[in-house]
């Protein structure tokens, strides 16, 4: 990770960071956020580790994962461009629940525990994160009856819809272990449906990177588990 010391401002106002980032430095004094690139594969952050800080992807790809009872990994997410990370455990005051590992060269925006707490007592970050909560609360549902009611074909074919708008245009580019370990699945079981889903002129695959070429087709298998 290379650290970069940035003024806090200036860093809120180029990086994509919501606007009222800019209310709680023109309001506050010793704000410290930090710009910081990471290479492909380093750690944001542990699971156990004390959640110190928030974190702001401003460009680049970061997996958020659990381990199982097994002791395999199991993908959470795969954060892009844009996204939190971290916020449930620090409003909740607990160390970190899952852990963080960038899948790309990455460039995140971290903001301390402290600076994010005061700036979590105006109405509009407040209003922000409340509806993030709800919004996970949402997705782990949806993937609880993902889970327990579509088959490994319609986990699939949800996952690559929903890769598809992470990646935007430039191709799904993620190893099969990682994305069985986000279908919940093996990883020769991955490999052979995504076979399919090229003969069915569904998917492109060169090498490890998959380009969703008929995401219509891709709905039409999930809409059959639905």
């Amino acid at each position: 990770m290379i650290n970069q010391i940035t003024n806090s401002l200036e860093l809120v106002e180029r990086s994509g960071l919501p606007s009222f980032f800019k209310f709680t430095i023109d309001s506050a004094e010793n704000v410290d956020f930090e710009e910081n690139r990471y290479k492909k594969g380093e750690v944001v952050f542990k699971i156990g580790s004390l959640a110190h800080g928030l974190f702001f992807i401003k460009s680049g790809k970061v997996k958020v994962f659990k381990y199982g009872g097994d002791g395999k990994e199991q993908i959470i997410s795969i954060a892009g461009k844009g996204r939190f990370l971290g916020y449930k455990d620090l409003l909740a005051d607990r160390r970190y629940t899952s852990g963080a590992r960038v899948i790309e060269d990455s460039v995140l925006i971290f903001i301390p525990k402290r600076d994010f707490l005061r700036l979590i007592k105006s109405d509009e970050a407040s209003d922000y994160f409340t509806s993030l909560l709800c919004q996970d609360l949402i997705d782990v549902e949806n993937k609880m009856i993902s889970m327990a009611h579509k088959p490994v074909r319609g986990r699939l074919a949800e996952s690559l819809l929903s890769l598809n708008v992470t990646y935007k245009e430039n191709g799904i580019e993620l190893t099969r272990e990682e994305l069985a370990n986000l279908v919940g699945t093996a990883k020769e079981t991955v490999s052979r449906l995504l076979s399919e889903f090229k003969s069915d002129r569904l998917i492109q695959i060169d090498g490890r990177s998959i380009e969703v070429l008929n995401p219509q087709g891709l709905d039409r298998i999930l809409g059959l588990y639905s």
